[in-house]
């Protein structure tokens, strides 16, 4: 794992000097707050997402990547201009007095940090995401823009042959997530007139640092409601691990570290009777909550019973209604402005697709994707040395090194249900 990253300014490039992202580029900023407001708008909407994909399928089994999304949409925010450029710094909460020279520089900044971390590798973990912007020949990309997106831009000629076209892009999603993400868009989804498209596709493969034994895995109930159960393959151990019960966020929370200690699983588990225990965590997890959370030292390391299910759960979403609800929805309008990519108006974004995979199991978690007082029935009211995932719960994987919410869901069910006995 590494824990030693070098600081360095990625400057733009002359080439980018004139006006090309903002009125004047000559005028190079060093904002050191540039990075954080980026790491602060990726949580605020990872949260707000979370939230809205919730309250539109409060039963179903929820997983994404916000951290892939956001990448998605942060393309669409340097390519726009004028008011679809306006709506997507806000929808990305970015903050208002941030020019967009201002964020670049920070994201170039984040993706040279990240490439040194996939580069200089872990035996703990893998953890990668790289970005796309598929552009149809027909499209005149402004100059400046194809040097500053030189490794992000990727000629496609979806006129001559959109199947191929599908091929290409699923092709490179597969490859970015070591083939766990195959078939991103479906046949179809592109057309001959189809002149864009923005991709990311993010991978993580990380090691428990303290395992589950297989020989203490074995099938039990989970309460998916008060009047329906199911049997779910139930993973067990007992040992260290930050836990805090808090009445702020309703939840007991427990932090799940994978070997190295930059990356975290976080469960919060509602309490048991609470028919609305999920949307009730999710509407006091405000961004200063999970912050503190995820800070060093908030949470108590002590011996604990845990009890969390295995599984395996892939989703894909139409993100385009969600995205809209956000705020994101200007940007798929025909009246949107994508000029900052050409120079000219008349490139507009048809739709969002997202599809994640997540696979827990003894040995740890691999997730890929593309664009939490208390009554448990499994153990003693007042007693938070047991953490019993036997219904439903909100999970999080952040990277403590860059401050990212790579993945997060809602496991409400198990994904091939079976009735339990009663």
């Amino acid at each position: 794992m590494m824990h030693q990253l070098l600081f360095i300014l990625i400057a733009l490039p002359a080439f980018s000097l004139q006006q090309c992202l903002t009125p004047d580029d000559t005028k190079v900023t060093t904002d050191p707050n540039a990075r954080l407001a980026l790491y602060k708008g990726e949580q605020q909407f990872a949260l707000s997402l979370l939230q809205t994909i919730n309250g539109l399928m409060p039963a179903e089994n929820i997983f994404f990547s916000p951290f892939s999304v956001y990448n998605a949409m942060l393309l669409a925010y340097f390519s726009a201009s004028n008011h679809t450029e306006a709506a997507l710094k806000k929808a990305l909460f970015i903050p208002e007095a941030q020019d967009k020279l201002s964020t670049m520089q920070a994201y170039r900044l984040e993706k040279y940090f990240q490439k040194m971390r996939a580069y200089n590798g872990s035996a703990s973990y893998e953890l990668s995401s790289a970005n796309r912007l598929f552009v149809s020949p027909q499209q005149s990309v402004r100059e400046c823009m194809k040097l500053l997106f030189d490794d992000e831009i990727t000629v496609t000629d979806f006129a001559k042959d959109p199947a191929a076209a599908t091929k290409q892009i699923n092709k490179w999603v597969a490859d970015q997530t070591k083939n766990q993400i195959k078939d991103l868009l479906h046949e179809g989804q592109l057309t001959s007139v189809t002149q864009l498209v923005l991709a990311n596709a993010a991978y993580f493969k990380g090691l428990w640092k303290s395992k589950f034994q297989p020989e203490s895995t074995r099938k039990e109930v989970f309460y998916i409601s008060g009047s329906q159960n199911a049997f779910v393959t139930m993973m067990r151990q007992k040992s260290t691990f930050n836990h805090l019960v808090s009445e702020k966020l309703g939840a007991h929370i427990l932090e799940l570290p994978y070997k190295g200690d930059d990356v975290s699983m976080y469960i919060l588990l509602p309490p048991f009777a609470s028919p609305n225990g999920i949307t009730n965590i999710l509407k006091r997890l405000t961004l200063d909550k999970f912050q503190e959370v995820a800070s060093e030292g908030y949470m108590v390391p002590r011996a604990v019973d845990v009890s969390v299910p295995k599984f395996t759960i892939e989703k894909e979403l139409e993100m385009t209604p969600i995205l809209e609800s956000l705020g994101v929805g200007d940007v798929f309008k025909p009246t949107s402005d994508l000029s900052g990519l050409t120079g000219k108006p008349g490139l507009s974004l048809d739709e969002c697709v997202h599809k994640a995979k997540i696979m827990v199991d003894e040995d740890g978690t691999t997730a890929a994707a593309a664009t939490a007082v208390f009554n448990f029935r499994s153990s003693r009211p007042l007693d938070p040395a047991r953490f019993i995932c036997n219904h439903p719960f909100v999970y999080v994987i952040f990277d403590k090194v860059s401050q990212t919410i790579l993945f997060t869901g809602i496991f409400n069910k198990p994904p091939t249900q079976q009735a339990a006995k009663p």
